[in-house]
């Protein structure tokens, strides 16, 4: 039950994270992929992965929790690549802490790595969808991200060594338990 609990909390904080955003052009930057690493990192590749489900059925269904609202259309538009990269970037980053103990070296490299796996499909579908060339995709599907991007890995990184250190038991892949 707790960790249901720790799922849709957060989903809540991806919600939120979608509102808090910097438009750079047709993908802006938000803090909702802060929340996805850290889910992954926090509950594991499975509820991490549930957690950004969730997210990402209710904007699906119609929800405004992304950063244009809501709708199954967005995911056909020039976030749709990001959208899809944040199940899967969930996924990596629980599965690499969890099979990398806890090495804080290890929690670093899984949200870097989480991080990439969300460029890959949003770049991707980024430059299918605006037909642009290579160079072009980069301006604007990469590089205005990074520097943002590596404060939120910074936090995320921060947030999870604070809880590991003074709140063990709500790291939930750590004890292979409910807290």
């Amino acid at each position: 039950m707790h960790t249901m609990v720790f799922a849709s909390f957060f989903s809540a904080l991806m919600i939120i994270g979608a509102y808090i955003k910097i438009p750079v052009g047709p993908v802006p930057i938000v803090l909702t992929n802060m929340f996805v690493l850290l889910s992954g990192l926090v509950l594991g590749s499975r509820w991490g992965l549930a957690s950004t489900a969730v997210y990402l059925l209710l904007g699906a269904l119609g929800m405004p929790v992304f950063s244009a609202g809501g709708g199954i259309a967005l995911f056909a538009g020039p976030t749709g690549g990001y959208l899809a990269g944040y199940a899967l970037a969930a996924w990596v980053t629980g599965s690499i802490i969890e099979r990398t103990g806890k090495p804080a070296l290890f929690s670093l490299v899984a949200l870097i790595t989480g991080a990439i796996v969300i460029y890959v499909p949003g770049v991707f579908w980024l430059k299918h969808i605006l037909h642009l060339s290579w160079p072009g995709t980069l301006a604007v599907g990469v590089f205005p991200f990074l520097p943002g991007d590596g404060l939120k890995i910074a936090g995320a990184y921060g947030v999870f060594m604070m809880l590991r250190s003074s709140r063990p038991e709500l790291i939930l892949h750590s004890t292979g338990k409910n807290p």
